[in-house]
Parts: C-alpha cells; sequence; structure tokens
C-alpha cells in the first residue's frame, strides 16, 4: 500500500540546509493501523506531508496504492489525495463561519446528488454522536466535538487511507481517548489504513502496531544530539514548526 525506497528531505533554516528525513526503506501493508511515535523535530509531519502529496521529497521513491508521488504534478497529487486519502489535522481547520454539516459537505463530490449528501452525513454524523449538532458553528462545539467533524470530513468519501497528525493534541485525556478509540474503530470498520503521528504514548499504546521515528529515519537520533549541542538544549522554534 505504502512503500518508500530513499526518501531524502531537508529545509532551509536561517540560510543552512537542515536534514530532516533520511529513511533507507519503508513499507505499511494495506488495512494496518500503526502509530508513529517521536519528540518535536523528528520529522513526523514532515513524513505525513510527503506520504499525502502535499509536500515532494528532495530524492527518493515515495508509492501509494502503485502510485509514484514524487512523478506527479501538483495538480495531480491534488486529485489523487482527494479520492484516495483522508487527512486529519491537530487543529481541525474547521471553517467557523459554516456549520458542522457545511464544513463536512463541501469535501463531497458535485456527482452525489442532494439527497444522498444529506444522507450520508446524517449517517456519520449519528457515527461518532453528533446527530444534534450538525446545524452547529464550529465557535459552539467543545473541542473533542470539533475533531468529531473533522474526522467526518476526513473519512466520508472513503478513503484508503487515513493520516492523522497529532489529532489528541490540543484534547484532554478523557476525550483523547474517546477519539482514538471512536478513529480505530471507524477505520477498522472500513479497512482503512491508518497512520498516526503522536507525542500521547497512550494513544500509540492502543494501536495494533507502534514504532519510534528513529526506528526508519535515520537522521532522528544525531539530529536531536546536534541540537542539543548548539541550543543549550532546546531545537529552534522554526526548525520544530516545519519538521515536527
Amino acid at each position: 500500500m505504502l512503500s518508500i525506497r530513499g526518501l531524502k528531505k531537508q529545509f532551509q533554516v536561517a540560510g543552512q540546509n537542515i536534514p530532516i528525513l533520511d529513511i533507507p526503506e519503508w513499507e505499511v501493508r494495506q488495512g494496518e493501523k500503526l502509530a508513529i511515535t517521536g519528540p518535536s523535530g523528528s520529522g513526523k509531519s514532515t513524513l505525513l506531508h510527503i506520504v499525502s502529496g502535499l509536500m515532494r521529497p528532495d530524492e527518493g521513491e515515495v508509492q501509494v496504492f502503485d502510485r509514484a508521488l514524487q512523478q506527479m504534478s501538483e495538480a495531480a497529487r491534488d486529485r489523487f489525495r482527494a479520492k484516495r486519502i483522508g487527512y486529519i489535522l491537530q487543529d481541525f481547520h474547521l471553517i467557523p463561519s459554516l456549520t458542522a454539516r457545511q464544513n463536512v459537505e463541501i469535501t463531497l463530490p458535485r456527482t452525489k446528488g442532494r439527497r444522498e449528501r444529506r444522507e450520508l452525513i446524517d449517517h456519520w454524523f449519528e457515527q461518532v454522536g453528533l446527530s444534534d449538532r450538525g446545524r452547529h458553528l464550529p465557535s459552539q462545539l467543545s473541542r473533542g466535538q470539533q475533531q468529531r467533524v473533522a474526522m467526518v470530513r476526513a473519512l466520508i468519501n472513503d478513503p484508503a487511507l487515513v493520516l492523522a497528525d497529532e489529532p489528541t493534541g490540543s484534547l484532554d485525556w478523557e476525550t483523547a481517548e474517546e477519539v482514538t478509540d471512536l478513529l480505530l474503530r471507524l477505520c477498522e470498520g472500513q479497512q482503512h489504513t491508518l497512520l498516526v503521528v503522536t507525542h500521547d504514548l497512550n494513544m500509540a499504546d492502543r494501536f495494533p502496531r507502534r514504532l519510534h521515528i528513529r526506528e526508519i529515519n535515520r537522521l532522528s537520533g544525531e539530529r536531536r544530539r546536534l541540537s542539543a549541542a548548539g541550543s543549550g538544549g532546546s531545537a529552534p522554534a522554526a526548525r520544530k514548526e516545519q519538521t515536527g
């Protein structure tokens, strides 16, 4: 389902090239549920951006469902992502002026009729326990409810691959557990492949498979040592932001 060979990525920070990822080889099988852990700056989010096609690698091959993402144009990657990949973000990115239902409906293809769209949204909102919250604005929802709307938006088009970047990072521990269990249940029911990056070890422990980013990224351990030596123990904020 996912195959990576010779992947390398670097960013320019303060005029210097900072290597972020060096992954010689990595594969994920279809239907797997995998949590990737590691500290800020270890390349977890960058890896998801590359797998989703939001970002190009500097070197190497990234194949998702036998499609080589690095060979696609930006427009082709956007179309591929819309059809095959669902992305869940920590900060939800809901449009504040739209209701919960409208935030989901804008992601549905125009080929679906009005009745089909309504029934599909009804079904998914019932699945996540938000049947009575569809007409609420994001500001009228709790953070846990906003994350459930974001989950529906990512899953409603039945993507084969679901990516989640710190999906419980802004939630209290009880809500985080509920959201984690719900996400796993929904993806298992639809046989989605699920990749989550997280600092939350409790969340990671609930996954059938878990790995630390250093197990696949040859740079993660070395970069943390260099960062600590050069900055008195903490990486620059800009580097963390770009490479988390």
